[in-house]
């Protein structure tokens, strides 16, 4: 049996609540974080709403001084960094070589990039502002929360769409069990861009985005009235350690990692859910767990029409029998489609779940879908015993990743 890798501390910013409390209270009552987007001019887009983060202060976490150099997306995560290390009381127990940091970010700071790239085009590269130049890298969020929290052990990031989050706490597991680093936080984070946001609308992926009769914008995953999916932004971070290291410091347990699984399917947007079937299998198989020892089921489901329906397909296929009597949670109801960042925030929830014994509910759900019929934990929260928890993450490019989140005894 190789080395346990554990959880012992907590960071998250997200458009339903700053910190662990904040966000499990929120998720727990069905408080949506859905609202009017204000970061932006959203006037030309038939799609007008966003999961947006409303109450973030980055001074509070990492002072005034130098905040005006970074942008959106590195604040969120450098700010998540901060709280992350504080809720694990790790200050001073490692040496600096023996933290790192791997962060699930696809776009990076691309608001930073076409901002700088405008910039250069229109004024001439003799007149861009030189200090801008450091977030046009796509690893400057996890370059930026690694110089704040003095991490120098390991510093990587995970671009692999909507999985980019689960996909970095695996990473960052092998690392740990591989011995590299002693001490990585994982996740993912995504600050909300016009850019993205206006090229999601074009594409008629939005809720809301296209002129038909069906535009009303709603993030109902699993309902039949699901139009597309709405957009969020955040960041959440898991501190993990291998077990005899946290136990040697007396560190608080949350959970432990207990298995995972990753495949990529080219096809699965034209339909095909094999690789979502067999990334679940590989994260049984490595936690040695079978189907019926799964209490609840983190879901990737984002209120797209089609993706909705083949996650359905895929825990049909991997829990047979059991799969209408396991709970299944989707926490994008509330939270948006967070991008890197949504894998990392159901991890979050799935910790929480394991801690407190409640399962959130699937907000907006009204009306049925033959074609999504589990037990979707529809709009009130419920009391359980959860022993192993399923967080399911499928990117729309075909990147399928699962992971197993366990109560640690």
């Amino acid at each position: 049996m190789g080395k346990r890798i554990v959880v012992t501390g907590i960071g998250i910013i997200s458009p339903v609540g700053v910190g662990k409390e904040s966000f499990w209270e929120s998720l727990q009552n069905g408080v949506s974080g859905i609202r009017p987007v204000s970061l932006f001019d959203v006037g030309n887009y038939n799609s007008k709403k966003a999961g947006e983060i409303s109450d973030f202060d980055p001074s509070k976490f990492l002072g005034k001084k130098g905040l005006r150099h970074f942008d959106r997306t590195s604040l969120l995560v450098t700010a998540t960094s901060s709280m992350c290390v504080e809720d694990a009381k790790l200050n001073n127990v490692y040496k600096e070589e023996d933290l790192g940091i791997v962060l699930g970010s696809t776009f990076g700071s691309i608001d930073s990039i076409s901002t700088f790239d405008m910039e250069a085009l229109n004024e001439g590269p003799n007149y861009v502002n030189p200090m801008d130049f450091p977030n046009t890298v796509l690893n400057a969020p996890a370059s930026r929360a690694s110089i704040f929290c003095k991490a120098k052990g390991l510093n990587s990031t995970i671009s692999t769409g909507e999985s980019s989050g689960v996909d970095a706490v695996i990473c960052a597991s092998d690392f740990l069990k591989l011995g590299r680093v002693k001490v990585v936080m994982a996740g993912g984070v995504y600050g909300l861009t016009s850019n993205i946001f206006w090229a999601a609308c074009k594409a008629g992926v939005l809720s809301g985005s296209k002129n038909a009769d069906n535009n009303t914008e709603i993030c109902a995953p699993f309902d039949k009235r699901r139009n597309g999916i709405v957009l969020g932004e955040g960041a959440a971070l898991l501190l993990l350690e291998c077990l005899e290291d946290a136990q040697a410091r007396g560190a608080k347990i949350y959970a432990e990692v207990k298995g995972y699984g990753t495949s990529f399917n080219p096809n699965w947007h034209g339909g095909d859910q094999e690789g979502g079937v067999r990334a679940v299998s590989m994260a049984l198989d490595s936690a040695g767990l079978k189907p019926k020892d799964i209490s609840l089921i983190y879901a990737n489901a984002n209120s797209s029409i089609n993706g909705d329906r083949m996650e359905n397909i895929v825990i049909k296929e991997s829990f047979g029998s059991l799969a209408n009597k396991i709970p299944v949670s989707a926490i994008k109801s509330m939270t948006g489609e967070c991008l890197d960042a949504s894998g990392a925030m159901q991890c979050v929830a799935s910790v929480m779940s394991i801690n407190t014994g409640f399962i959130p509910p699937t907000i907006n759900y009204k009306e049925s879908d033959p074609e999504c019929d589990l037990d979707y934990v529809p709009n009130k929260k419920r009391q359980a015993q959860v022993g192993h928890v399923l967080v399911e993450s499928f990117s729309y490019t075909g990147n399928c990743s699962a992971l197993v989140m366990s109560k640690y005894s």
